[in-house]
């Protein structure tokens, strides 16, 4: 196997179109088409418009990707693409992308794990091994706790949300303050001028029972309802002190999880990623919590938290340099597929 393999990633599991192309472990290109704009009228990511979107982007990001990476197709080793989970019409687009761009140059074709392949941007940004580690997946559709053995083949997952994830109690909490769409980046806007100790909202699954049943699952259903009741009743509360105290609330469950989860395995090593993973808020609680408990902090930079390309041609690398079997020509995209499925044969 080629120790620095060149592959092309594809990533289409929501509502970014985007390619990355990597060369071991060194970012050569990171095009992305968002059509985020689109949705932002309907408070959320319709369905059908992110497809129509994906098809109307692949070709130009494609162009984009290979310009930026002073490359031709003629270059890449293996290609790579998200198979799930996701949006089922918007997988499709990216599968039947990788799926033709793979038959066409007569390369292996990967078919991946978002959720993993979130995980191994961090082979882009730091150059320790991977694994083992913690990883906490915080994202607009997942929260989960995972232990990571090893990327390319063994993923198990420690926890959960119950209910909602992270990133999407911030963009219901945002549309009921009015911030608009992604609520993420709104809130932690907002925040900056707040106070996080004005408002106590709940702290989900803390409980000693929960520490007993469910230690590292999550839920958030129960802060965003509080927050909600809070607004209806206070007619004249801060909105930067809300936005502030929502925002330490999540923060703070999952550090709580996280670190707990990295002593009860005794793996010293923590990785965040997912888009919640470029709020600042919870960058600074997870390094005074990490240097706190002698855990090593791995997270990505902010432009590689939330979708990309680049990330799924990283998880590619990994599984060529570790000699994982391709997947098949006609892939079938899953969006349901598992976090401890790494990769579809």
């Amino acid at each position: 196997m080629k120790s620095e393999p060149l592959v092309l990633g594809i990533e289409t599991s929501c509502d970014e179109t985007a390619i990355g192309i990597v060369r071991g472990r060194t970012l050569l290109a990171n095009a992305i088409a968002s059509s985020v704009d689109e949705h932002a009228r309907f408070g959320g990511v319709v369905p059908e418009i992110a497809s129509r979107a994906h098809l109307e982007s692949m070709l130009p990001i494609l162009d984009r990707a290979l310009t930026q990476a002073k490359i031709s197709l003629n270059d890449i080793d293996a290609v790579a693409v998200t198979a799930g989970p996701g949006l089922v019409g918007a997988l499709l687009v990216g599968v039947a992308s990788a799926s033709g761009l793979a038959l066409g140059l007569g390369k292996p074709l990967y078919g991946l794990n978002h959720l993993a392949a979130h995980v191994s941007v961090d082979l882009l940004t730091h150059d320790a091994p991977i694994e083992p580690t913690i990883a906490l997946l915080v994202s607009g559709g997942h929260s989960s706790l995972l232990q990571v053995d090893d990327i390319t083949s063994s993923v198990i997952k420690l926890g959960e949300s119950m209910d909602d994830a992270a990133g999407e109690a911030f963009d219901k909490i945002a549309r009921v303050m009015g911030l608009g769409f992604p609520g993420g980046p709104a809130i932690d806007r907002e925040a900056r001028s707040g106070n996080p100790s004005a408002i106590d909202f709940p702290r989900g699954l803390t409980q000693s029972r929960d520490w007993e049943t469910r230690p590292f699952d999550f839920s958030f259903s129960g802060l965003k309802t509080s927050v909600a009741r809070y607004l209806e009743s206070t007619l004249d509360y801060r909105r930067d002190d809300v936005a502030a105290s929502f925002q330490e609330a999540i923060a703070d469950v999952l550090m709580l999880k996280a670190v707990a989860a990295c002593r009860k395995s005794g793996i010293d090593s923590l990785i965040i990623a997912g888009g919640v993973a470029a709020n600042s808020r919870l960058r600074t609680l997870a390094q005074e919590r990490c240097d706190a408990a002698k855990i090593r902090l791995r997270i990505p930079a902010p432009a590689l938290c939330t979708d990309n390309g680049a990330m799924v041609a990283a998880l590619g690398s990994l599984m060529v340099m570790a000699g994982r079997p391709s997947s098949r020509i006609d892939l079938e995209a899953d969006s349901s597929l598992s976090v401890t499925t790494v990769s579809l044969n």
